[in-house]
């Protein structure tokens, strides 16, 4: 029964680790979009967003940056006073609490040709409660540890099953 106890308790651990989100998707994404209907703040619109995520961009750090800013400088793409400002190429930054965060691009003149990202991160309060398996946006790839909560998944079920009809 100990071992039981052990498998919940890893499987919860799992289920409430912070998630690493590609932003948009694909390695490639930061960067002018090729046309209207191509944001990163459509993708954004379809992929939900907790406390505790953390965005990862992928870009040249020798072309490209990305700052984060508030709502003002979003609107004006000021790249002139950010809140944060990464170069490094593989951006993380976490997602601490509800509400909008705002990136803009830092090379000149790319924010305006619509560069730029709002992520809107749900609160505890409207995230649907899931002790054993996360919701995953529809257009994320399932990583190794959604592997490995999926295989402790299936040998709880098979433990209890033993329990039940053995």
């Amino acid at each position: 029964m100990a071992s039981v106890s052990l498998v919940l308790m890893l499987c919860l651990y799992l289920s409430q680790a912070n998630r690493e989100i590609l932003v948009g998707g694909k390695q490639s994404a930061w960067q002018i979009p090729s046309s209207s209907n191509h944001t990163l703040n459509l993708w954004a619109e379809r992929t939900r967003f907790k406390v505790g995520d953390v965005l990862v961009w992928k870009y040249d750090p020798k072309e490209e940056s990305v700052l984060q800013v508030t709502k003002e400088g979003y609107d004006k793409c000021n790249t002139s006073s950010p809140i944060k400002e990464h170069k490094d190429g593989n951006t993380k930054v976490e997602l601490e609490h509800s509400g909008p965060f705002y990136f803009i691009s830092g090379s000149q003149g790319n924010c305006e040709k619509g560069e730029k990202l709002i992520v809107v991160v749900l609160s505890e309060d409207h995230w649907p409660k899931s002790p054993l398996l996360p919701l995953r946006p529809s257009n994320q790839a399932y990583g190794l540890r959604d592997g490995v909560l999926l295989a402790l998944f299936m040998s709880l079920a098979a433990i209890f099953f033993n329990l039940l009809f053995i």
